[in-house]
């Protein structure tokens, strides 16, 4: 009887144990090289070369670029979002001369849903 029990408690910990991590959160696994989107072209012309093909930050002339999917940029708003690549802040280029309104708020809906998987527009 025992071991019965001993048996039931060890299966209900597993279970608990196995439940709780695949619940964790995953980073979005959008991939941007495969994407045949409009979006993800815009990316790889004009965003790639500093945040990394697949947007995850690299580091360019001992300076750490930021990913896009994960860190401070998951934080950022999407007039945030929105403002940085219209007007830039140093050392990031302002995109106001290479991309259109609509471009440049397409990008932003690419970052929240493709790359860090918000699923829903803020207010």
């Amino acid at each position: 009887m025992f071991q019965l029990k001993l048996f039931a408690v060890l299966l209900l910990i597993a279970f608990s144990v196995f439940a709780c991590s695949s619940g964790k959160a995953k980073r979005n696994e959008f991939n941007i090289a495969e994407s045949k989107s409009y979006e993800a072209s815009l990316f790889r012309q004009n965003c790639a070369i500093c945040h990394g093909q697949e947007a995850n930050g690299k580091e360019i002339d001992g300076k750490l670029i930021p990913s896009l999917r994960y860190g401070d940029a998951a934080t950022k708003s999407e007039e945030e979002i929105y403002h940085q690549i219209k007007e830039g802040k140093l050392p990031m280029p302002a995109f106001k001369n290479q991309l259109t309104e609509d471009e440049i708020r397409k990008m932003v809906r690419f970052v929240r849903r493709d790359l860090q998987g918000k699923q829903e527009a803020e207010n």
